[in-house]
């Protein structure tokens, strides 16, 4: 099989699809080296640049989404539509998948739609807690639906369900650094509990504004900080902070490269509640307070978050409460060591730590299917 095994992997937009996508490519390709992977993206968006980044080629369709507020514009958007079915059709009928794999995002549709036309067997990967539009517009035509949340079936057909966690980047979990030499990397006191703060890239403007607004009480609380505060919001906040002079517990970067020691220098981490962020937490037992994004699809983020809370397994702090809460509760938490365990013991349980094996297995399985 391994020989003639081709797969089309759709879907992006984000890196909650991308890197998920890509663990799941990986997974495959240890299993199968001679295997042809092709993904299929949306043009313009961050897939088409970080999916030959990670060693696979990609194919791009015109497809975008839906205009809500200037419904004049999506008769433009119905033209793409068509013509991406018409693209994936001509990329389907040319590479000859055995199996289509989805991971949410607009790409995903139009080709899991022409696969499943061609009756090739589909699998779709759902990372959210609240499943998004185009996987559960596909969810008929899937012969295997891979989630990480419980109670599924409310979006699902349950027979069709799997409960496999979603995919983490590896480097995360294969960093050799201690806690110690993770800490001393970033230039920090390996003596002090560390809060590590991620806020995304553009979706990072209200948890920046809540660590600005709380500065003093930063410097008095003898707890230090590891900041990402996004490439955009950079550059305005190491000018707000001038006023402040030196403040060695407050490490601010635009972008942390290496996520596996930031996270081993952490004790407690703030973060949105993307469903990849919270898969690497669980995997990781990292105790976190979630600031869900309100920007996002049908509020998935809260939902997200709100699965956790409810097992006693993460904070979490509204955001339009951020600027008040988020800071104390962070250095009140950090603090406390009998809460951290508990917050980290918890979150363990929620952990699938062979997600991408797991996925990666089911798609062979779907492959043998067209195959005998």
């Amino acid at each position: 099989m391994d020989d003639n095994l081709r797969i089309i992997i759709s879907g992006g937009g984000t890196g909650g699809h991308i890197f998920p996508a890509i663990s799941i490519a990986n997974a495959i390709k240890n299993k199968c080296p001679k295997a042809e992977i092709l993904f299929v993206g949306a043009l313009g968006r961050m897939e088409m640049q970080r999916v030959p980044n990670a060693g696979y080629n990609i194919k791009g369709l015109p497809i975008c989404g839906f205009d809500r507020k200037n419904i004049l514009k999506n008769i433009k958007v119905l033209y793409k539509i068509w013509e991406s079915q018409r693209l994936a059709k001509k990329i389907i009928k040319e590479f000859r998948p055995m199996v289509a794999v989805g991971v949410g995002g607009y790409a995903s549709g139009p080709t899991l739609n022409e696969c499943a036309k061609a009756n090739i067997p589909c699998l779709i990967q759902e990372q959210n807690s609240y499943a998004g539009v185009t996987n559960r517009l596909l969810a008929k035509k899937a012969n295997k639906i891979c989630v990480a949340y419980d109670g599924m079936e409310k979006f699902f057909p349950k027979e069709k369900i799997i409960k496999t966690g979603n995919p983490v980047r590896q480097n995360l979990l294969e960093t050799t650094l201690s806690k110690e030499e993770a800490i001393a990397s970033l230039g920090l006191d390996p003596t002090k509990t560390t809060v590590l703060i991620v806020g995304g890239s553009l979706g990072a403007r209200t948890i920046n504004e809540s660590v600005l607004k709380h500065i003093d009480e930063i410097k008095t609380s003898n707890v230090q900080f590891i900041w990402q505060t996004g490439k955009y919001y950079f550059k305005s906040v190491k000018e707000k902070l001038i006023e402040y002079g030196e403040m060695p517990m407050l490490k601010v970067l635009d972008f942390i490269s290496d996520m596996g020691a930031a996270y081993k220098a952490a004790d407690l981490v703030i973060s949105r509640a993307g469903a990849s962020s919270i898969s690497e937490f669980c995997l990781i037992g990292k105790p976190v307070i979630l600031v869900p994004s309100p920007n996002v699809a049908e509020d998935h983020q809260t939902k997200n978050a709100l699965a956790l809370v409810n097992k006693d397994a993460a904070f979490y702090v509204k955001d339009s409460e951020a600027e008040e809460r988020m800071i104390s509760l962070a250095i009140d938490t950090v603090k406390n060591k009998e809460r951290l365990e508990m917050l980290s013991e918890n979150i363990k349980k929620l952990a699938f730590p062979n997600s991408a094996e797991v996925i990666a297995n089911e798609v062979l399985n779907l492959a043998k299917m067209d195959i005998n």
